[in-house]
């Protein structure tokens, strides 16, 4: 008999296992049925399927490279290798790539998170704020080495340098993604508003970009806490994630979706040559109406100055002693005027007077008879026979008397 230690035997195992190519680098299809991540960072899970079960681990320095990891229940693929764990004497897969069994388990979460956040009213368009015009400050959240935000800087310094552009630093892919983006989102609602941390006006509009990849590159935008982050942040959001055709989650919750970062700058900055040509519009046609209206006004005043000086009092005056200078020559010519008709129309009456005159018919060889009571006869019938009559003629008066039996002829 040749006995041999514990540790012997493992270190065999061991090396039957490292002489397996098989077991050196393989990929397997499995379902997560647990998962702990360590303090260290260091992953430990099980992998199973519907006959058997291996234990897993996934180093810190792997995790951190891989913007999507699974939970409890989901198929995947591992690559990696079986190796001998020897204080168990157990053996166990070690994997360092991991990815969703098929693309269609991402997009199932991603669309059973879309219905629960849209029934939630999280992508109602009432809820969302409309993008200041002219902001004094951005806050970006993005990767400090992320293409994007060279992108995003370089359009605000050409459209609106006037804004100082404050980075908010965040990993934008990764398992410690989703804390950062929700860490960095507080953090920009918080800057300005918060006298202990600095003074000044608040973040005006928060940028949330990166640049494109796969699905699972721009999973940490399709976390549940970065979608409710959004939603819960004061400061209106532009959501800028991956390229024109990529949609996360927190493109529909943002107050408003670009669909590229450089879009973003431009939706939440205005063009400072386009303001300028407007406020040069406005400035000309302000002076053509200034023009205008100062000439009217001239017009207006020069009409007030010649009714003004027509109703002067020493305009009213002059033209007073005008009228009068006029009426004291008028009235003199009317005065003989005058006099002249009234002379005219009294030699008119007094000739008509004096042809109606008595004495003048009588001077002609006509007399009057005149009864005893002074009525005087002009038929004979008004004279009784023997009636004592009186004749009046020009040169006197004389009686007669009428005869008895003299006749009358008409």
């Amino acid at each position: 008999m040749n006995p041999v230690t514990i540790s012997t035997l493992t270190a065999h195992i061991v090396a039957l296992f490292e002489e397996d190519d098989l077991l050196r680098d393989i990929w397997v299809l499995a379902e997560v049925s647990s998962w702990k991540k360590a303090a260290s960072g260091h992953i430990y899970f099980s992998l199973k399927d519907s006959g058997a079960v291996i234990s897993a681990v996934m180093w810190r320095g792997n995790a951190y490279r891989h913007t999507w990891l699974p939970g409890i229940g989901h198929q995947i693929l591992a690559h990696g290798y079986v190796g001998i764990y020897p204080e168990r004497g157990s053996y166990q897969f070690y994997a360092d790539e991991i990815q969703p069994a098929g693309r269609g388990q991402l997009y199932a979460q991603f669309e059973v998170l879309k219905e629960k956040l849209a029934a939630e009213g999280l992508f109602d368009e009432t809820r969302k704020r409309p993008i200041p015009a002219m902001p004094r400050r951005l806050g970006i959240v993005t990767s400090p080495g992320a293409a994007a935000l060279q992108d995003v800087l370089q359009v605000l310094s050409q459209r609106w340098p006037l804004a100082e552009v404050v980075l908010f630093p965040t990993l934008v892919q990764g398992a410690e993604a989703p804390a950062q983006i929700v860490a960095a989102l507080t953090a920009a609602n918080r800057f300005g508003r918060d006298r202990s941390l600095l003074d000044g006006d608040p973040v005006n509009t928060i940028l949330l970009v990166r640049g494109g990849g796969s699905i699972e590159d721009l999973w940490a935008f399709n976390e549940e806490r970065v979608a409710y982050a959004i939603a819960a942040s004061e400061t209106p959001v532009i959501a800028a994630v991956g390229h024109e055709t990529d949609f996360t989650i927190a493109d529909f919750v943002a107050d408003l979706r670009a669909p590229t970062p450089t879009a973003a700058a431009v939706a939440a900055a205005p063009d400072r040559w386009e303001l300028l040509g407007q406020i040069r519009q406005t400035y000309s046609q302000l002076h053509r109406q200034a023009q205008d209206s100062v000439a009217k006004r001239h017009e207006q005043l020069a009409e007030a100055r010649r009714r003004l000086q027509r109703a002067a009092p020493l305009r009213q005056i002059d033209i007073a002693r005008q009228r009068l200078d006029d009426a004291q020559e008028r009235l003199p010519r009317a005065l003989i005027q005058i006099l002249r008709q009234r002379k005219e129309r009294l030699a008119f009456s007094a000739a008509r007077l004096e042809s109606l005159n008595p004495s003048s018919v009588l001077s002609r060889g006509y007399s009057i008879v005149q009864r005893a009571d002074g009525a005087v006869v002009t038929a004979p019938q008004q004279a009784s026979p023997d009636e004592r009559l009186l004749v009046r003629a020009a040169g006197g008066k004389y009686a007669v008397r009428r005869e008895r039996g003299v006749k009358i002829e008409k």
